[in-house]
């Protein structure tokens, strides 16, 4: 019987030094313990060099989290393959109780030499750069939104209430412009709420003007593009679902970016017995969060619109095709759903789902620019 000839490395990486365990390839191959390492690129070079002296072959891997994919990005510019895991795929021991950094490096080796750890998708530094300025917009606009709360909450605390169609609009800011207390401290409330508001607002602002400016020389400008034919898929929708899921050409089926965004329903199943429960909600809660918001345009009767039509000109032929029947198909799912009496939060989940099977249509008919 073949040799593994593959040396297996685990590493448990923190902000000051890593833990690292090695295991030998091979069943019965002897797993232990290596050291720490500071977590210097300098240091990491060193450690790699030193086991590529005796083991040509390394496998390395760590998990998922706050330090990010640059040890991924030097393991593998220095020749090696590194798998990064998310840390909730990694199999754990209902007995164990003890959780130290080295017991995590040795279970790592010894997981990736038996093939139980698989790896995430690694996006490259432009992507990743991009995924930061959409996820600082979006922090940035909760912000907008809890500030806003903030405000509504204390003028309704006074019994101030607007009443006209919509908050946050021209007659609105009017309206804010106009109120007065009586005493001062609840005016210099008000007033600095307000300020705390219009600054947030700003802020949303800037970093929207900042994506328009930077997607379209993004390589994945075209998905992104291709992706706001389908309704209820705005350019914010868009860019948020792409720099989260990358290319989606990587899932072989529809059902498998389904099950990536969490939009699968749980099973407990056992002998003859199916019992299936609510959705997962496992995996990118962001880009799920984006589809089930542009999930609710569906309950509309389709048509073109003029957005819609703006952002159709150019594009390729299938893409249009598909953008339409998906419009055609989710309009008509949405009614039949609420005709049969099912809850609005359960039929836009299923419009979600549904559309995150077009968009893996959509993103098999566009190249990115390479």
């Amino acid at each position: 019987m073949k040799q593994d000839s593959v040396f297996y490395v685990g590493v448990d990486v923190s902000k000051a030094k890593h833990a690292t365990a090695v295991a030998e390839g091979g069943r019965n191959g002897e797993v232990r313990y290596f050291g720490e390492i500071e977590a210097r690129p300098a240091a990491v070079e060193r450690f790699v060099r030193k086991l590529e002296k005796k083991h040509p072959r390394l496998h390395f891997c760590y998990e998922a989290g706050p330090t990010g994919y640059g040890l991924y990005r030097q393991i593998v510019e220095l020749g090696q393959r590194c798998d990064v895991v998310a840390p909730s795929l990694i199999p754990k021991r209902p007995g164990e109780r003890v959780k130290t950094n080295r017991r995590d490096a040795v279970s790592l080796a010894r997981l990736l030499r038996a093939g139980e750890l698989k790896g995430i998708w690694v996006p490259d530094a432009v992507h990743e750069a991009v995924r930061d300025l959409v996820r600082v917009r979006s922090a940035a606009s909760e912000d907008l939104r809890k500030k806003r709360q903030q405000l509504l909450s204390f003028l309704l605390r006074h019994g101030r209430v607007f009443t006209g169609r919509k908050n946050w609009t021209r007659s609105h800011a009017r309206w804010l412009a106009a109120q007065k207390f009586d005493h001062p401290a609840q005016q210099i409330v008000f007033q600095d709420q307000v300020d705390v508001v219009t600054d947030a607002q700003d802020r949303l602002e800037r970093l929207d003007a900042q994506l328009a400016e930077l997607v379209p020389s993004w390589s994945m400008a075209p998905v992104v593009m291709a992706y706001q034919a389908l309704r209820g898929v705005s350019f914010i929708v868009a860019v948020t679902f792409v720099s989260e899921v990358g290319d989606v050409r990587r899932f072989d089926t529809p059902r498998q970016l389904m099950a990536f965004l969490g939009l699968v329903p749980s099973e407990r199943s056992t002998g003859d017995t199916v019992k299936r429960g609510g959705l997962t909600l496992a995996g990118n809660r962001r880009a799920r969060r984006v589809l089930i918001e542009g999930a609710w345009a569906y309950r509309y009767p389709a048509r073109v619109t003029e957005p819609i039509r703006v952002r159709l000109e150019g594009l390729p032929k299938a893409v249009r095709e598909i953008a339409w029947r998906a419009q055609t198909r989710l309009c008509a799912r949405y009614r039949r759903l609420m005709a049969a009496g099912k809850n609005k939060p359960i039929v836009v989940a299923a419009i979600a789902r549904e559309m995150a099977a077009f968009l893996w249509a959509i993103g098999h008919q566009v190249e990115p620019v390479r």
